[in-house]
């Protein structure tokens, strides 16, 4: 087929086979806006919680017609949304959920799925559609994928959902197609104006995508009353779930008669649909035994207890390690080494020790103490007074030499490509890297001889170190690792003293002085640049030709000039640095605290005590798309 269509471009068709594997790489994602948004759904986590949604979002707003059909109940898949376009049964476009209003067109990465149909079949099926649906992995899938990257060196993922979500985003389709990625559908919409569904119902719906090729979820189940949907969803937490090859975290219960869900709308300003919530599972907690308290050097210095734990099960993946904060952390719950603990996934991901299980202990159990020296160098550890870590001062200590090259190199600081965890690892182990400075000594004549390099790989990388040099003043103080200096400290840094040289013969009370800075970070920075250690490391990137100065990027009549503009949560398309980076080119001062003086705040998922203090103070609060449409580049 390859070999006819590069003969004959002609013969070349969106559905052809090739699309699944051959499509050329882009350079970025165009953005799409959908037929209908899709929005997300208000949550229930407990069957009062269901009680109350039916009370207040079904009933208060159209009584007893909700029992004529009953609920539609189904699995909510643990993965990534996604919209795909049929015009004349034939996939045109797919595109992520973005914020809801604005994705991005991953046509060709979803060609590569093949449980998405290019072509859906039936006489019923609308002539222009956009049917919705999570792209995900199943367990089996996601564990190869992962023995497969440890063989080749490479970082392994998290959990399926994030691989599902990355893997949707990649430049190269091929990458895509090389990931175990799976499709269910969901819902389907059309445009407005346009003759009716087929069907009435949502439990119809789903039959009907079936029977046009959209692989449905299984388990999916008619429920006439509330009590039966309660019954069905603890059969699915405490049983379907166990069973089930792929990660779900609840149910989805609709509203079934789909007149009464275009009826029933959305709750106001939240834009939630009235007729549908999804009915969150409590998260999987497991008994194990606490093996170890063992300490990681993170790049900041900051000594780091972890758990070791005898590998259990929770959600689908096996535990073997979670994460302990600090020494209060174990001390308030008075954890033991040898205990039998309870262990949970915080947010379905993120492994976290609960608590001891008193009950069980026989007396053989230990009581553990934060260690008074650094662990991988030897240095005596010091406990800030700031917040509740130890850290170890040395610079050049080998416990966080490594993570701080990491974070040096990542996208957000240096942004360096190619320049993996792996990578760099192995850099280090040759002996040819000792701190960051020591990257911009590396030439292509150096790596090739790295195994899994290859000549145009070091030029490659060669040339991406090359480029990093040019980075503004601001990512290189977010790389430089200083304590307490995230991406917007180091951005409102670089803005006041504008060179690097600036900033290292600042005293204390003038960093202090700029705003959003205050007493504890600006302590933290000056302890950085008194550092020997790190002196070194700057005097050699400056004899390595890296940029240390700021430009001036913000406008005076930018669209946004005068404004002061505070970010908050997780926006679906922007980074918070590109996010950053848009406003202050439009003008605007983006800050770190909400106050009075605040013009906006531009809140995405999951915002926390911004969002609210915004609300408290009537301060004007808007999403992406419409801060899109501020800057002068959304529909």
């Amino acid at each position: 087929m390859q070999a006819l269509e590069a003969a004959d471009p002609s013969l070349r068709t969106p559905d052809s086979p090739t699309a699944r594997i051959g499509a050329e790489p882009g350079a970025q994602f165009a953005k799409h806006e959908h037929l209908v948004p899709m929005l997300s759904l208000a949550n229930a986590t407990s069957d009062a919680e269901l009680a109350e949604w039916e009370q207040y979002e079904v009933r208060g707003h159209i009584g007893d017609a909700v029992d004529a059909d009953g609920y539609s109940t189904e699995l909510k898949i643990d993965g990534a949304a996604i919209a795909l376009t049929y015009r004349d049964r034939r996939l045109v476009l797919a595109a992520t959920r973005g914020n809801g209003f604005i994705g991005e067109d991953v046509t060709a990465n979803v060609r590569t799925i093949r449980d998405v149909p290019a072509e859906l079949v039936g006489d019923d099926v609308p002539p222009l559609c956009e049917i919705r649906g999570e792209v995900y992995m199943e367990y089996a899938g996601f564990e190869a994928m992962n023995a497969e990257r440890v063989r080749a060196g490479e970082p392994v993922f998290a959990n399926p959902r994030n691989s599902a979500a990355g893997s949707l985003r990649q430049i190269d389709p091929a990458a895509t197609a090389a990931r175990p990625l799976r499709f269910f559908g969901y819902a389907i919409t059309i445009p407005a104006g346009a003759s009716a569904l087929p069907v009435a119902t949502q439990t119809a719906l789903l039959d009907a995508l079936a029977r046009w090729g959209v692989p449905v979820a299984p388990e999916r189940q008619h429920c006439r009353t509330l009590a039966e949907v309660h019954a069905w969803a603890a059969t699915v937490e405490h049983e379907v779930r166990a069973r089930i090859p792929f990660a779900i975290d609840g149910l989805v219960v609709k509203v079934n008669a789909l007149r009464l869900q275009e009826e029933l709308g959305t709750q106001g300003a939240s834009r939630k649909p009235r007729w549908a919530v999804a009915r969150k599972f409590a998260p999987d907690i497991g008994e194990t035994r606490l093996r170890d308290i063992r300490v990681n050097v993170g790049r900041t210095g900051a000594l780091n207890p972890f758990a070791v734990l005898e590998p259990v099960e929770l959600g689908g993946a096996t535990v073997k390690l979670a994460t302990l904060h600090n020494a209060a952390y174990i001390r308030d719950r008075d954890l033991r080494v040898g205990d039998v603990v309870q262990v949970v996934r915080a947010g379905d991901v993120i492994p976290k020790v609960l608590g001891p299980v008193a009950t069980k202990r026989d007396g053989t159990e230990r009581v553990w103490e934060m260690p008074s020296h650094c662990p991988a160098c030897g240095t005596a550890a010091v406990q800030d007074e700031d917040d509740a870590l130890s850290y170890c001062l040395n610079a050049r200590c080998p416990g966080r030499r490594l993570e701080a090259m990491v974070h040096f190199a990542s996208r957000d600081a240096m942004d360096i490509r190619g320049l993996s965890y792996a990578r760099i690892a192995q850099l280090v182990e040759a002996a040819l890297i000792e701190d960051v400075a020591d990257l911009y000594r590396l030439q292509a004549a150096d790596l090739e001889p790295l195994e899994r390099m290859g000549a145009k790989s070091a030029a490659n990388l060669e040339a991406a170190l090359l480029a990093s040099k040019g980075q503004p003043l601001s990512r290189l103080l977010f790389g430089l690792n200083i304590r307490h200096v995230g991406a917007g400290v180091a951005e409102l840094l670089a803005r006041r003293f504008g060179t690097l040289e600036a900033l290292l013969a600042a005293s204390e009370a003038d960093i202090a002085a700029v705003r959003g800075i205050g007493d504890v970070i600006a302590r933290a920075v000056r302890q950085w640049a008194d550092d020997p250690g790190a002196q070194t490391v700057v005097e050699k990137l400056r004899a390595a030709g890296v940029r240390m100065d700021e430009p001036a990027r913000a406008q005076a009549d930018g669209p946004l000039s005068g404004k002061t503009v505070v970010l908050t949560g997780t926006l679906p398309t922007l980074t918070r640095g590109e996010a950053t980076e848009r406003l202050e080119s439009a003008g605007a001062t983006v800050t770190s605290s909400v106050s009075k003086k605040t013009s906006f705040v531009v809140a995405g998922e999951d915002a926390g005590s911004k969002l609210e203090k915004a609300r408290t103070l009537g301060v004007e609060v808007i999403d992406e798309a419409e801060l899109l449409r501020r800057l002068g580049d959304a529909p």
